[in-house]
């Protein structure tokens, strides 16, 4: 019988916990062990490490051996490969899996932060090393989105990358849509439940999305990851009124992470999107996450599923698992680190596409021609243009420049220019005819 592939697994939270109880209630299948059939060897758990060994007897697993640290976890002489679920961009992770991969241990991970950081240095490691550098878990969940661009598609080039890769995000926008809540009563709700953290700025300010959809990039573009070339926004502006326009205008807003090849480079950003209603990414509700790839030679393919949670990210780690043992070894970022391009970020201001813009028009005399000619100055045309009164209803006026008292005012561009936008918007607040600061939510089309 071929010998096992012995696990050393290090962190026991959520996903730690559920990936030592997946581990053993494979073992102990009556039926069949699952994955010593489908990988032609066992599996097996042989040693963990945590912050307690009282951890592990909280989760009601069997008992394995316990290992002082992750140092001396990931050069233990009776693993074969080391899981890393600990988290964190810095030590103890990133010197536990430097010293995995220099004991010639091949490494599963679901540490997004660290891979954004760190990714390409730990590629070239395993590279030199001969050993597998799988992290499936680290974007999207369950999804197979990861091994899909690594592996699925390895002959096929790449125009567009996009998705919901956060589901606290998504959840607190399908809450506001659908009952008409603020943003800080669905942040709340959210809290509650256990999909937002006690500080959610990581979350709803887009870095989450930006350090997976950094990843992604990586693996679709063949570029370094580099967080830092991702432009970002977050959630926390957006009112319902945004999102009812949205609705009204045949659009559905989500927090998408986008990676897309233009002239100046690989686009990477993160924003709140406009979407079309009739698309595979609207459709996606709650804490659910999709990713959607635009590629020659097929249509657009869009994968959809659970995101986060022990039991979904456990599967990921598993798989990942099972690629080890079958002696899978394919390339961390599906190509050489030395033919990865350098990463920089492409310039926001030439990002071309369709706007959103909400703005609060005063009630003064000229205000509309203000607004028009300075929209025209930048040469921007208007798709459609909608006045609403105070409590959001549409205005019944038939003169905008008439209206009775102050009321927001939206706008909807042709394709034109960040920069454009930018411009216009800044000159226009200039004049004194709006009051506060604009609402802009780009568009992205099927």
């Amino acid at each position: 019988m071929v010998a096992p592939l012995k696990v050393g697994l290090a962190g026991l939270g959520t996903v730690g916990g559920a990936v030592a109880r997946l581990l053993q209630q494979q073992d102990s299948n009556a039926l069949a062990n699952t994955l010593a059939v489908r990988c032609g060897r066992p599996i097996e758990l042989v040693a963990v490490t945590a912050r307690a060994k009282s951890e592990m007897d909280a989760l009601g697993i069997r008992p394995v051996r316990f290992v002082s640290s992750p140092a001396a976890l990931a050069t233990d002489p009776e693993i074969d490969a080391f899981v890393e679920l600990m988290g964190g961009e810095g030590d103890p992770a990133k010197s536990a899996i430097e010293a995995a991969l220099g004991a010639g241990k091949s490494v599963v991970t679901a540490n997004k932060a660290l891979l954004a950081r760190h990714g390409v240095a730990l590629a070239a490691l395993a590279e030199r090393s001969g050993c597998a550098l799988n992290f499936e878990a680290a974007v999207a969940g369950a999804i197979p989105v990861v091994k899909t661009l690594r592996e699925g598609f390895a002959g096929n080039t790449f125009e567009r990358v996009y998705g919901i890769l956060n589901g606290t995000c998504n959840y607190i926008l399908s809450r506001m849509e659908g009952e008409k809540l603020s943003f800080a009563d669905c942040l709340r709700e959210a809290q509650k439940l256990g999909y937002a953290e006690a500080d959610p700025t990581f979350d709803v300010e887009g870095f989450d999305t930006a350090q997976k959809l950094a990843i992604l990039a990586s693996l679709a573009f063949g570029v370094q990851v580099d967080p830092d070339a991702v432009y970002v926004e977050g959630i926390s502006s957006l009112a319902p009124e945004d999102l009812e326009a949205a609705a009204e205008l045949g659009y559905r807003i989500k927090l998408l992470g986008v990676a897309v090849r233009t002239e100046q480079g690989i686009e990477q950003r993160v924003h709140p999107t406009m979407v079309p209603l009739d698309s595979p990414i609207a459709r996606v509700m709650g804490v659910t996450n999709a990713v959607s790839l635009d590629g020659a030679g097929f249509p657009p393919i869009t994968l959809v599923g659970p995101g986060a949670g022990g039991a979904a990210t456990a599967s990921a780690v598993v798989t990942d698992l099972a690629d080890i043992a079958r002696g899978v070894r394919a390339m961390p970022f599906g190509r050489s680190v030395a033919q990865l391009a350098g990463s920089r970020r492409a310039p926001m201001q030439r990002h071309e596409g369709g706007y959103y813009i909400r703005l609060q028009a005063v009630d003064r005399p000229g205000t509309f021609a203000t607004i028009a000619r300075h929209l025209a100055d930048e040469q921007i045309s208007l798709e459609s243009i909608v006045q609403r009164r105070r409590n959001g209803a549409p205005h019944g006026g038939s003169d905008p420049d008439g209206a009775q008292s102050p009321a927001p005012v939206i706008l909807i561009t042709y394709a034109t220019t960040e920069d454009a936008v930018r411009k216009a918007l800044r000159e226009i607040k200039n004049r004194g005819v709006i009051a506060g600061n604009p609402q802009v939510i780009r568009i992205e089309k099927n």
